[in-house]
């Protein structure tokens, strides 16, 4: 099954848009688990086992885990989706982006290592630092595109000579070049519904996005579902971290998380229609 197929699935079976993405913060673990000695692990696990009726996938940001030398913990968490929920795709959010051999090694870590379904990865440096990953046939590849952060606009507005920003030329290259064997994707983010739906406009049906920025960051749902949702309702994977994560400190964090799960998905069908 590829990326896409899976992720097609998962929409369907889940009856849900809602990607929960795992940023552990040490920090901010409740103290039942901040004495384990795998505590970042045992936290995401416990994050994973709560949300998993609610979502269409999980999405590990890797420097969440890499700074705090917890590779090791991130793979067997992998390993624990890919066995424990193999109909859930899992996404590595790394924004890669680097060229020739370099590039096929983030991809071998990314598919490999990491056992993801799909990776994040920047085009900044153009078609040669994507087309490695693309290699593997049956990933997928999420191209930033229009970013939530608001720095995003200092070079996504950039305009060409036709008056075009850049972030619609990035979409237009990933829907009709790019995307080949029908594996890209494209990061958008929620923060701002306007870009989101010129982009969905641009892309059509086929091309999935990846949808960060509701929750903490402040993205409207109702607004982000009518900006990006394709001509079935779906196309997106709606991404929440912190705010599911962090949903309680105390000895209920599970509980927590999984009803906030759970109220994050049923507004996002409701304003699917």
């Amino acid at each position: 099954m590829t990326f896409t197929e899976k992720l097609e699935a998962a929409w369907k079976n889940s009856n849900s848009l809602l990607m929960v993405g795992l940023d552990p913060d040490p920090n901010r673990f409740p103290p039942c688990i901040q004495q384990s000695k795998q505590a970042i692990f045992d936290f995401c696990k416990g994050i994973i086992d709560a949300t998993a009726p609610y979502v269409c996938g999980f999405k590990p940001q890797i420097a969440y885990f890499a700074s705090e030398s917890a590779e090791d913990q991130l793979a067997a968490l992998c390993d624990y989706i890919k066995k424990t929920y193999p109909h859930l795709p899992l996404v590595l959010d790394s924004k890669r982006g680097d060229i020739g051999t370099t590039a096929e090694h983030y991809a071998k870590e990314a598919y490999k290592r990491y056992q993801a379904d799909a990776v994040t990865v920047n085009p900044y440096m153009g078609f040669d630092s994507i087309e490695p990953y693309l290699a593997w046939q049956n990933k997928g590849v999420i191209i930033l595109c229009r970013t939530s952060n608001p720095g995003g606009s200092d070079l996504q507005f950039f305009e060409s000579s036709s008056g075009e920003p850049l972030y619609l030329h990035v979409a237009s290259l990933v829907a009709e070049k790019w995307n080949r064997h029908g594996q890209c994707g494209l990061v958008v983010g929620a923060t701002f519904p306007e870009e989101l739906k010129k982009v969905r406009e641009r892309v059509g049906d086929d091309v999935p996005l990846l949808v960060p920025g509701i929750g903490a960051q402040g993205g409207d749902i109702n607004s982000t579902v009518q900006a990006g949702k394709n001509t079935c309702s779906t196309g997106m994977m709606i991404n929440s971290s912190r705010a599911i994560l962090y949903a309680s400190s105390g000895d209920d964090w599970q509980e927590a998380a999984a009803a906030v799960a759970m109220q994050t998905r049923d507004a996002i069908n409701a304003a699917r229609g």
